[in-house]
């Protein structure tokens, strides 16, 4: 069972909150959506935001913390007046998705954004935005089960085949495999493993640990 990062007293506001400054940002302010989605994953905002800090839960508005992630990210803007729009965009519907989702499985939006960009999830928009949030969640499992191991990534970056790898780390080949289909659990394998894979691929153990893994 996941393990929230805040009460679930919140999350409807956390949703809205997040809801209204992508809406702001892109429409309002007029900032590109992908400079303000790097901006915003990146940020310490981002990070607070998934450990529960009341501040930006609950305590700023949207358009507030839109503000802060662009400042925080020294992208210039004309500033304007507070406004929400009535009809719900886009881009309101990413991020009220997204909160849940973020605290649902306590990903970082980072590690979201890595496996599905904000951009290609804007495309489920069409299909999604009317459903129930579980058809979101369903699909975005499904989309994330299919993205790329930490293990996989770092090795594709080392241009190194699987075999090359397991004689390199002199770590048995089935079981890199396993590893990176997700039929085994990286994040509890033995130390050594982990400290000879670290190793030959010029990283840190916690570079290949997965943040969660979804049932």
């Amino acid at each position: 069972m996941a393990i929230h990062a805040y009460s679930d007293l919140y999350i409807e506001q956390a949703r809205r909150t997040l809801a209204e400054a992508f809406d702001f940002v892109i429409l309002v302010l007029k900032i590109d959506e992908n400079t303000f989605f790097e901006a915003f994953v990146s940020s310490d905002i981002a990070k607070q935001f998934e450990e529960g800090n009341p501040k930006y839960l609950v305590g700023d508005n949207g358009c507030q913390l839109a503000r802060e992630i662009l400042d925080e990210a020294n992208i210039n803007y004309i500033d304007k007046e507070d406004y929400l729009y009535l009809d719900k965009s886009k881009y309101y519907w990413l991020g009220y998705s997204l909160a849940y989702y973020q605290w649902l499985y306590s990903y970082s939006f980072y590690k979201i954004n890595k496996c599905a960009p904000f951009k290609e999830i804007l495309k489920l928009y069409p299909l999604y935005h009317q459903a129930d949030i579980s058809v979101f969640v369903t699909r975005m499992d499904e989309i994330l089960s299919l993205s790329l191991t930490n293990l996989q990534e770092k090795r594709k970056t080392a241009h190194l085949s699987q075999n090359q790898l397991a004689k390199l780390a002199n770590v048995p080949l089935r079981q890199i495999q396993l590893f990176e289909q997700r039929k085994r659990d990286i994040n509890k394998s033995a130390t050594n493993t982990l400290f000879k894979l670290s190793k030959a691929l010029h990283c840190q153990i916690e570079d290949l640990l997965e943040l969660s893994s979804i049932e």
